[in-house]
């Protein structure tokens, strides 16, 4: 058989700032620009979750979706959907919000859940605007 890769979306609302309190305003908008709003920004974000294995002979299944949406809803939407990133969300605390620290914390969190339902969790790729966006593979190189 050959190996399959399945993606899933997800969607969620959140809002976040990047700043740093050791930082003085003016660096923080130097390094950081409209990021480093007082006010906060917010973003809808997407998330693109790709899961690989080989099809499941008698369901055709490399995961079930259902699974995987469950997953992602459970640990992703409902965790940081109409948030604040930096203040509301407990596995963010302490950490920069950018999109590319997110992304590995999510990443920390759902690896285990996918793999007990069957999948390899191979790649995330988080979008924050539409002309950004980061993928993460795990720490491993992708190709």
């Amino acid at each position: 058989m050959k190996t399959i890769y399945i993606t899933r979306r997800e969607t969620f609302n959140a809002a976040h700032k990047l700043f740093r309190a050791d930082w003085s305003d003016e660096k923080n908008n130097e390094v950081f620009g409209k990021c480093a709003n007082k006010n906060w920004h917010g973003h809808n974000f997407e998330i693109f979750v790709t899961v690989k294995g080989v099809p499941n002979e008698e369901t055709g299944f490399v995961i079930n979706l259902k699974d995987l949406s469950h997953i992602l809803k459970e640990y992703v939407v409902e965790a940081l959907d109409h948030k604040n990133l930096n203040l509301d969300v407990p596995f963010l605390k302490d950490i920069m919000a950018s999109t590319e620290n997110i992304t590995i914390k999510v990443w920390e969190i759902i690896e285990e859940p996918i793999r007990k339902v069957g999948g390899e969790l191979v790649k995330i790729k988080m979008v924050e605007t539409e002309n950004n966006f980061v993928e993460y593979f795990g720490g491993k190189e992708p190709y």
